[in-house]
């Protein structure tokens, strides 16, 4: 973790200020361009507070996914040491950018909630159930990333292009229920739109969709992380030679 630290937050000028001034910059952009076309936001009065709570959650499954994808190559150098293990370093990536992105959410939100005029009540409840199943669900598709990119280096690309409409059909600039029943019987696969809108009903005591599943959630992404387990194990030495 601390050459993780080091090598992803030390390089740059600023460090970890980056990795709060970034998604402060997207968040404020999104309210202000969105706040010239609609008069107010899908929930509550405030758009910053709407557009944060669900781009914070987002951007720590995408992290997630990203980080853990290029994890063996990443760690390939630190392997060569027999003491660590494959799973030891991608497990050492998944707790530092969880941890940080879970520091940054609270910095951000607590920030919008003592700066803006939200009156908001908070649950803590269904915000950490919808974060517990981000962590999870981008943990178990970057491990199934890094076998399929490790088989075919190609499927770098492919994902890239996957995860473009997956940014926006991920409910951070609507929300599920309003959405048509033929975009509803679709999307409603996507596991992040549940898990967005977990965290959303955690900050919006009058929002309580109906929709979310928790066991379709954490169901698939267990069954994803097992499988992407049982794949690596048995060929995490031969992508790393490769």
């Amino acid at each position: 973790m601390m050459r993780e630290m080091s090598s992803t937050f030390g390089r740059s000028p600023g460090g970890y200020f980056w990795a709060i001034a970034e998604p402060v910059g997207i968040i404020v952009m999104l309210a202000i361009g969105f706040s010239l076309v609609v008069r107010a936001p899908a929930l509550g009065n405030n758009f910053i507070l709407f557009y944060a709570t669900g781009y914070l959650p987002y951007s720590l499954f995408a992290t997630l996914a990203r980080v853990i994808m290029h994890g063996l190559g990443y760690s390939r150098p630190l392997l060569a040491y027999p003491r660590v293990s494959w799973i030891e370093a991608l497990f050492a990536r998944l707790f530092l950018h969880s941890l940080t992105n879970f520091a940054v959410s609270f910095i951000v939100l607590g920030a919008i909630l003592m700066l803006e005029d939200t009156r908001i009540k908070l649950d803590f409840m269904p915000i950490l159930n919808g974060y517990a199943m981000l962590v999870l669900t981008g943990f178990a598709l970057g491990m199934m990333n890094c076998f399929l990119m490790g088989l075919f280096p190609v499927w770098e690309n492919i994902w890239t292009i996957v995860n473009r409409p997956l940014f926006l059909a991920s409910g951070i600039f609507f929300l599920f229920d309003d959405l048509p029943k033929a975009a509803q019987s679709i999307l409603w696969f996507n596991p992040i739109l549940h898990a967005i809108g977990e965290v959303r009903r955690g900050f919006y005591a009058t929002y309580d969709p109906a929709y979310i599943s928790p066991t379709y959630v954490y169901g698939l992404a267990l069954a994803l992380l097992a499988f992407a387990l049982l794949l690596l194990k048995r060929h995490y030495r031969w992508i790393l030679e490769e």
